[in-house]
């Protein structure tokens, strides 16, 4: 099975492994950039921090994650990664949900004119 893996404007993110009900990915997000503030019908996410800070807004409420830390955002949530430092933030991303594809985004704000589908 081959994993997916995209460049995005923000940065990039690659699909460690699916299986169903399930999807693992490595987002890496450049300094000074934020992925669309949006939300999942099928899916919540699991947020490790591996290299960087995070700054995560879920339903409006922003907060930091260092190296080691985790933010869980659950299905439905409003939500948004960040990375306000001058290095590159590394996260894990942990999808969990019975469908985990890329066009269950709907796009509430982003900073590139991207609008759903998101795929």
């Amino acid at each position: 099975m081959e994993l997916d893996s995209e460049q995005r404007p923000w940065g990039s993110w690659h699909v460690i492994d699916v299986e169903d009900g399930y999807k693992i990915k490595r987002i890496h997000v450049k300094p000074g950039c934020r992925l669309s503030y949006q939300t999942h019908d099928h899916r919540s996410e699991h947020w490790v921090v591996v290299a960087g800070t995070a700054t995560c807004t879920i339903d409006d409420d922003v907060v930091t994650a260092a190296p080691g830390e985790s933010v869980d955002v659950p299905q439905g949530a409003k939500h948004r990664l960040a990375n306000e430092g001058s290095e590159g933030l590394i996260i894990v991303e942990v999808q969990l949900g019975h469908y985990t594809g890329e066009d269950d985004i709907i796009r509430l704000e982003d900073d590139y004119g991207r609008r759903e589908p998101a795929g």
